[in-house]
């Protein structure tokens, strides 16, 4: 329970009954808008994938995936996903998806490595979104467009919040403040990364963090990346690397950054093979997600996640994801949630 943030004179302003009718309200209406701004259309999305086809999102390379046999193929290993990062890609190429359209999907995973405190959960459900894209809109220009769009939404749904229930006040500034991570690692260069995320965050109120994955001059990356689905590595227009990111808001209620997404224009062909060389993971070659991508066979894309619960918790302004999401926590964490107000599910 040491992990748990404990906000001081925490009240939840809305009960129980109000939260859930938040949350449907949220769900709703934020889907609808980032469906329109990007031109997106629902897909239908797996709960699970076959061990081994290289299709399952690696997150940072440690996290171990819950696992299980199928009866039926031999005991073949099937995989609860960790996120869709991959298998959206495949899906623009299933459905011959056209460049400045895209999909997305309703993500349901399970993160049994997580460590649990008020932001992390190992139930997670997301938006998972991805978008066919050229080959000229692979630069940093396009990628920051398209996080103002998806920011201009996060907004949006804020403004019907605060219209629906008035005891909650906007907080959200107008505009996302962009920064490379190596410009904030050189502005703040003997703060951890969590406490360099607060310092802008705090500063700016919503910023969108550029280039995770790569190592900065410290020799240590922001943030860690799998190889083969986010582009950390292609330089950009101003010369540093990486064409991914991830967006943070400051939260006044816990008085801290608050990562709302992780997003980015994904690897071609050049840049996956660059990945796995740096990390060491040629052999991935040989799966099936990357056989596709290296043939061809695999459409130039952007794209990304939100986080269902977490938008919704920072939006009716709840101080445990537990408020939000049924799930399982330590008992003494509960009990001590229970002690400061946090109504958990």
């Amino acid at each position: 329970m040491s992990k748990l943030i404990k906000p001081t004179n925490y009240k939840p302003l809305l009960d129980m009954r109000q939260t859930e009718q938040g949350i449907k309200l949220i769900k709703e209406f934020f889907q609808m808008n980032l469906s329109t701004e990007l031109r997106l259309r629902r897909v239908t999305a797996p709960l699970f994938v076959l061990k081994g086809l290289g299709i399952n999102d690696d997150l940072n390379g440690v996290e171990r995936p819950v696992t299980f046999p199928i009866k039926d193929l031999g005991d073949a290993q099937a995989e609860v996903v960790h996120s869709l990062a991959k298998w959206k890609r495949l899906t623009l190429a299933d459905y011959d998806i056209e460049p400045g359209y895209g999909v997305y999907a309703d993500m349901n995973a399970i993160r049994a490595d997580e460590e649990l405190d008020n932001l992390h959960s190992l139930y997670v459900d997301q938006w998972d979104w991805e978008a066919v894209m050229t080959a000229g809109q692979r630069n940093l220009g396009f990628l920051k467009d398209i996080v103002k769009r998806i920011y201009s939404a996060i907004r949006r749904t804020e403004f019907l919040v605060c219209e629906r229930y008035t005891e909650i006040k906007p907080f959200l500034p107008e505009e996302i403040h962009f920064i490379e991570s190596e410009d904030l690692l050189q502005m703040y260069p003997d703060k951890s990364v969590k406490e360099r995320e607060n310092l802008i965050c705090e500063k700016y109120g919503a910023v969108f963090i550029i280039g995770i994955g790569g190592k900065l001059s410290n020799g240590e990356p922001h943030d860690g990346r799998a190889p083969d689905y986010d582009d950390w590595t292609t330089e950009n227009s101003d010369g540093r690397k990486g064409l991914n990111g991830d967006i943070l808001i400051w939260y006044p209620t816990l008085e801290r950054a608050v990562e709302l997404s992780s997003m980015g224009i994904r690897v071609d062909k050049e840049a996956l093979l660059r990945q796995l060389e740096l990390t060491g993971q040629l052999e991935r070659k040989e799966l099936y997600f990357h056989k596709k991508l290296l043939n061809g066979e695999l459409p130039l894309s952007i794209g990304g996640g939100i986080g269902q619960s977490r938008l919704c918790m920072v939006l009716l302004h709840k101080a445990h994801l537990g408020e939000i999401q049924a799930s399982i926590w330590p008992q003494d964490m509960l009990d001590e949630c229970a002690r400061l107000g946090m109504a958990v599910i």
